[in-house]
């Protein structure tokens, strides 16, 4: 968890991990990691509870380093403050200011405009929350992509969600990537917009 004075001080940090909970940094072939070594992440709950995928032992073995210390498959480090930063992130989110934004919820919105065909939405870095919501967009045919379009998609998604899941701002794609079985490539629109960037998400 993180509050307002520490996000100053560690903007683009999840936090420190709640006095409960342990935070093990998980290398490959499964050595333990110190300081600012990104690896994945597992979690053990001093509390003692844990948890099991229904009627899937060979799922609840694979997400289990040993019992009572799981991940959730994301990637991140522990810095020399014991602050949490992610490197990578199995469920799609962006975090902003300390707020969690689920993509899904602004791309069902802007789905639903007549111009939009496709639609991503993704982090990218912002200097003062650490990311900020952007959305990639592909028209309908005869749609034409310009600024005009954007600030209406924009106008759209205000009458329709919380200030701060707007997208600050839309680019526009023929098509969008995807995989074989048609799902968004997120990565590769995320790439252009990290590189360089010592955080990836």
């Amino acid at each position: 968890m993180i509050d307002s004075a520490q996000w100053m001080a560690k903007g683009g940090s999840v936090g420190a991990p709640m006095p409960n909970m342990e935070i093990i940094v998980v290398g490959e072939g499964g050595a333990r990691l110190g300081p600012n070594e990104p690896g994945t992440l597992y979690f053990r709950n001093a509390m003692g509870t844990d948890f099991e995928y229904h009627n899937a032992p060979e799922k609840t073995a694979d997400v289990h380093l040993e019992p009572g210390v799981f991940t959730t498959g994301d990637v991140g480090y522990l810095d020399d403050d014991g602050y949490l930063w992610l490197s990578d992130r199995k469920i799609d989110m962006i975090i902003s200011g300390g707020v969690n934004i689920y993509p899904a919820e602004i791309e069902v919105v802007l789905g639903g405009h007549d111009l939009v065909a496709e639609v991503a939405v993704i982090g990218v870095p912002n200097d003062e929350f650490g990311e900020e919501v952007k959305a990639i967009v592909s028209l309908v045919d005869g749609a034409v992509a310009d600024d005009a379009l954007a600030d209406t998609l924009r106008a759209y998604c205000r009458e329709q969600l919380a200030g701060f899941k707007v997208p600050r701002s839309i680019d526009f794609l023929d098509e969008l990537p995807t995989t074989g079985t048609g799902k968004v490539q997120k990565a590769k629109l995320r790439a252009p917009y990290w590189e360089g960037q010592e955080r990836q998400i």
